[in-house]
């Protein structure tokens, strides 16, 4: 069905002919029912968009495209568009290879390689002619094919429009006028339709691809001059606010996608704050980094199972599934480590994994049931060379993400180029309360209240109660302490790291005193792991090992307050109708796990 054209040329649909549809947006609908054919032909011949229409056939928890006047255009459009090009979500867009043979040209990638041709000028002022024109010389012979987002609203003047295209990190400017450029039909014939009619159906937001040459603007801006332009996806909803970005944490963390266009949009930024992709991407080279060094120190990556017979590995609550074709019951990973040594045993000496764990426990700023860690275990070493090394590696870490090695975190300033402070448990908690105040019972308990918050700067606890390290040698010094660390940094946990306990005989009589406690009501401690004691049986070499939480670190690199915002998609309550939203569906639960996230 074609679109009914208005006086000023743009299709029209009568969505008024169809009074259910404001009921079906704000989902109080009744409950969906398949139409007959006769019920949707007379729906069609009322003009309701065939979008629109396929919305309506099944009512939504959480209405997503409203209709109001940006959506309704947004879809004419489209229809528009349909009509002119044919497909409107063609398969695939082939970019040039200009900047680099063999890789696709990026919008980020042209402007590093040709923004030097954009001439100085003087604050305020236009570039010389004479530059121009030279800079152009060159340009001009340099055609390019990219693909993109509309990134702002088209700037038409007259018969010609300027409009910026991103990758989702960078912006060129494309220009395109009416007499210079034909539209790319989206269907076997590859035919040309009206250009400037296709430019003026496009909406902020749209994907589309440009053929053209390079050029300077007489304002000094590097530029493509659109020869050809194929429209490749329709922004059916609105783009957010391009100036300020979205505000609200919950829509940016359940809605990341919406959080990473804001971020490519937003003009307005304070110094040195980060876009979403550029948290992401920071994390990214964080993971890298740290593979980096470990297989350069000859460590293998290794795959552990994620679904486990037995939540072991860590005194954590874990999830629980079934397997229907075993019929057993199966644990989600609380943690790799019982396997990691079971390849210790097997004669690897250097394994990690960067893992993800998964813990059922409480949530907050600094805590996701879904986490990751990195994991790795080194033979013949011991909790001080592991010291050692967590210190130098974290420390090069940074300055590969940063360019240096200071660390601005909220109000504090972290400085990872000292040696990182070294003191026991029990010493540090009786510089607070005195050490005549301490005891093996209150031990833990002063340490965390007292203690734990204040460690600001990177600081290396070591020497826990044997009690709470059931997989930890103990010390040849002082057999009731564990040879234990953890790594505090801005009053967070994000490194736990011990000599492995691998006395098979000592092994079993711990896991029985975990046992114990369970039976006692202690659903995090940990359970007996037979397969285990049969693996140390056969002999373990004495080893180090630690875990990183690599969601706490970045953190503390990208300077978030909270582990939602350095991960991609974390876990939320469902989101519900504004109806169903209860005072608590607002506020996180605050039950803090010992470890993870």
């Amino acid at each position: 069905m074609r679109p009914k054209a208005k006086s000023g040329g743009k299709p029209t649909f009568p969505t008024s002919s169809l009074p259910n549809w404001r009921l079906i947006a704000s989902g109080n609908a009744p409950p969906p029912r398949i139409c007959s054919t006769a019920e949707t032909s007379q729906v069609r011949k009322v003009g309701l968009p065939p979008l629109l229409l396929r919305f309506t056939m099944l009512r939504m928890s959480v209405p997503f495209i409203e209709e109001n006047d940006q959506t309704r255009a947004r879809e004419e459009h489209l229809e528009a568009l349909r009509a002119l090009v044919g497909n409107v979500y063609p398969n695939k867009f082939e970019r040039s290879e200009v900047v680099e043979p063999g890789k696709e040209d990026t919008i980020s990638a042209v402007l590093e390689k040709y923004r030097a041709y954009e001439p100085e000028a003087p604050e305020g002022a236009r570039p010389a002619a004479e530059a121009i024109e030279l800079a152009n010389q060159q340009l001009n012979t340099i055609t390019v094919r990219l693909a993109g987002r509309i990134a702002s609203p088209p700037r038409v003047m007259g018969k010609a429009a300027f409009v910026h295209l991103s990758d989702g990190s960078s912006r060129l400017q494309i220009y395109a006028k009416r007499a210079d450029f034909a539209g790319v039909r989206n269907d076997a014939s590859d035919g040309e339709v009206d250009g400037w009619e296709l430019f003026n159906l496009l909406d902020h937001g749209d994907f589309i691809g440009v053929e053209g040459y390079l050029f300077i603007t007489k304002t000094g801006e590097l530029s493509v001059h659109v020869q050809k332009i194929q429209f490749l996806s329709k922004a059916l909803l609105p783009l957010p606010d391009k100036m300020h970005g979205i505000h609200d944490p919950e829509i940016r963390q359940r809605q990341r996608y919406a959080d990473l266009i804001a971020g490519s949009l937003k003009l307005e930024r304070e110094e040195d704050e980060l876009t979403p992709r550029e948290v992401f991407e920071r994390r990214a080279k964080v993971v890298a980094e740290m593979r980096r060094i470990l297989e350069d120190h000859g460590y293998i990556e290794v795959e552990t199972p994620m679904l486990t017979p037995l939540a072991t590995g860590a005194a954590a609550r874990p999830f629980k599934t079934h397997h229907n074709a075993l019929d057993i019951d199966l644990y989600a990973r609380i943690a790799p480590e019982l396997y990691l040594k079971r390849l210790l045993v097997g004669g690897f000496e250097k394994v990690y994994e960067l893992n993800r764990n998964f813990r059922n426990e409480g949530v907050s700023t600094r805590h996701n049931p879904e986490f990751t860690m990195l994991e790795f275990y080194w033979a013949y070493a011991d909790v001080n060379q592991m010291m050692d090394f967590c210190e130098s590696m974290l420390r090069a870490v940074v300055f590969k993400a940063l360019g240096h090695t200071h660390v601005k975190f909220g109000d504090y300033d972290l400085d990872f180029s000292q040696p990182f402070e070294r003191i026991s448990m029990r010493n540090s908690v009786a510089k607070v309360v005195g050490d005549a105040n301490v005891t093996a019972d209150n031990l833990l308990e002063l340490f965390e209240q007292h203690v734990e918050p204040k460690l600001i700067q990177p600081t290396l606890i070591s020497d826990f109660p044997k009690p709470i390290s059931p997989l930890s040698k103990a010390s040849p010094a002082d057999p009731t302490v564990a040879e234990r660390f953890e790594l505090y940094i801005a009053g967070m946990e994000c490194a736990n790291g011990f000599s492995e306990l691998n006395d098979p005989v000592e092994q079993y009589e711990r896991f029985k005193d975990q046992m114990t406690q369970r039976e006692r009501g202690d659903e995090e401690a940990m359970v007996m792991d037979e397969d285990y004691i049969r693996a140390l049986s056969y002999g373990m070499p004495p080893a180090a090992g630690i875990g990183i939480g690599i969601d706490r670190f970045v953190m503390l690199v990208t300077n978030r307050q909270s582990i939602r915002d350095v991960i991609l998609f974390p876990h939320l309550r469902p989101e519900r109708r504004p109806s169903e939203t209860t005072e608590s569906d607002n506020q996180d639960a605050e039950a803090l796990p010992p470890s993870g996230g």
